[in-house]
């Protein structure tokens, strides 16, 4: 079964986008590549709690997610080198479209307060970076298990081609934006 998200991409979004942008090749449309979500974490966190922070990035992504560890040591921050310093995860194909529609519906919703997401995130290439302070606005956490609460960054790599580009294509996919 093909995720929601990307059945919309294909009828509604890729011809709209194909008619605001007057690109007259297909490939010239704004598609997405992947999206990685990064979990920083303190260089003193224990074992198990990198455990336990890796373990609800699976619930919540459905793919297992990756140890980063430190490229050189930095004293002042107590770190030394190939210490483990957090995850991270990079979805492609359905299960970026089925996270994304369960960010865009599900979680951002949840959070008190939300009156959208700044559209202040895009990097030079399009690239749309959005940092979130608490991890159990997914479903799939349940608060009252939780030992260590962390954040994660979660960036939506496309292949458009400035941040007008991009933004037209978050928009359309139902990105709630905050009014610039």
């Amino acid at each position: 079964m093909t995720p929601r998200l990307k059945e919309k991409y294909k009828k509604e979004v890729e011809p709209a986008l194909r008619k605001q942008l007057g690109c007259k090749n297909p490939m010239q449309v704004p598609r997405f590549q992947k999206i990685v979500i990064n979990v920083g974490t303190k260089a003193t966190l224990d074992k198990d709690s990198l455990k336990e922070i890796a373990d609800n990035l699976t619930k919540i992504t459905g793919q297992k997610p990756v140890i980063t560890k430190s490229r050189k040591s930095i004293a002042n921050f107590k770190l030394r080198e190939n210490v483990p310093i957090g995850v991270k995860v990079t979805l492609r194909g359905d299960r970026m479209y089925e996270f994304m529609d369960r960010l865009v519906n599900v979680a951002l919703p949840r959070i008190r307060d939300f009156r959208g997401i700044p559209p202040t995130g895009f990097d030079k290439a399009g690239n749309y970076t959005l940092g979130l302070k608490e991890h159990d606005l997914f479903p799939e956490i349940d608060p009252d298990r939780v030992k260590v609460a962390h954040g994660m960054d979660i960036t939506i790599v496309n292949s458009a081609a400035n941040r007008d580009e991009a933004l037209a294509l978050l928009k359309l996919m139902g990105f709630p934006f905050a009014n610039e």
